[in-house]
């Protein structure tokens, strides 16, 4: 994994996704951070430096986003101009399937701006056939290049679906998490009062579903199989603020 330099500190406010892993990415883009300084372009991330990207570039850009989340060097954003340049077109990097908690906003802890990601939000990171479509859509037709499917410690859906809760329709939606509650191996107290079982269902929710968006998408694993994409999975800590990305 590369370290920050110290450029980071300075660099112009859209290239997130251009401070990637070593000088080679950088001379693929023309050269230093204000390469676009100036250019209304630089505000959003077009689809000639998105298609210049590996999916390994990419996940290597929310690892840096997140570093400097936690050391709390994020950058101060224009979202209104971020908005106008993305407003004729978007090119996002990469297909988010994320849970809903209000704690866990992938854009703020992995420091990306508007059109950098698709984020499909639910509780427990589940996967269905309208956002299997909708991840196949950001990666097929749109030219996403990587879906990670991101978990979170102390998800309050896992709780439920340890628990046996039911409540309308969530009771259909818990239902997709308790293969994982079965499937996880745990010699402790197993039970949602026990965090710690409670995040290792939540990690093999996240594999399980990982595995089943290859299985049941014929579309992304083909995609996946070709190298044109990478699906992968992650984990939130909520405590710390890190997100732990699978690979």
């Amino acid at each position: 994994m590369h370290q920050d330099s110290g450029r980071d500190c300075h660099c112009f406010d859209r290239r997130n996704f251009l401070r990637l892993a070593g000088g080679a990415t950088a001379a693929a883009f023309g050269g230093g951070s204000l390469l676009f300084a100036g250019d209304a372009r630089a505000d959003a991330l077009t689809k000639e430096l998105r298609d210049k990207l590996t999916p390994e570039q990419i996940i290597e850009a929310m690892k840096k986003g997140n570093r400097r989340f936690r050391r709390g060097e994020r950058k101060e954003r224009n979202y209104l101009r971020e908005q106008k340049a993305s407003a004729s077109g978007q090119y996002p990097a990469a297909a988010l399937l994320t849970c809903m908690d209000a704690r866990a906003p992938a854009e703020v802890i992995m420091d990306l701006g508007i059109g950098d990601i698709f984020n499909c939000r639910v509780a427990g990171n589940v996967e269905n056939a309208d956002i299997l479509g909708s991840l196949e859509y950001a990666c097929k037709l749109a030219g996403a290049k990587v879906v990670l499917v991101m978990g979170h410690t102390g998800c309050g859906a896992i709780k439920g679906a340890i628990d046996n809760a039911e409540l309308g329709n969530l009771t259909g939606l818990l239902a997709k998490i308790k293969p994982a509650v079965q499937a996880t191996a745990y010699t402790g107290e197993r039970s949602a009062k026990n965090y710690a079982f409670v995040d290792a269902v939540a990690r093999k929710n996240v594999e399980m579903t990982v595995a089943d968006i290859r299985k049941v998408s014929p579309v992304l694993a083909e995609l996946e199989a070709k190298g044109t994409i990478k699906i992968t999975g992650a984990m939130y800590n909520l405590e710390t603020g890190a997100v732990e990305f699978f690979s």
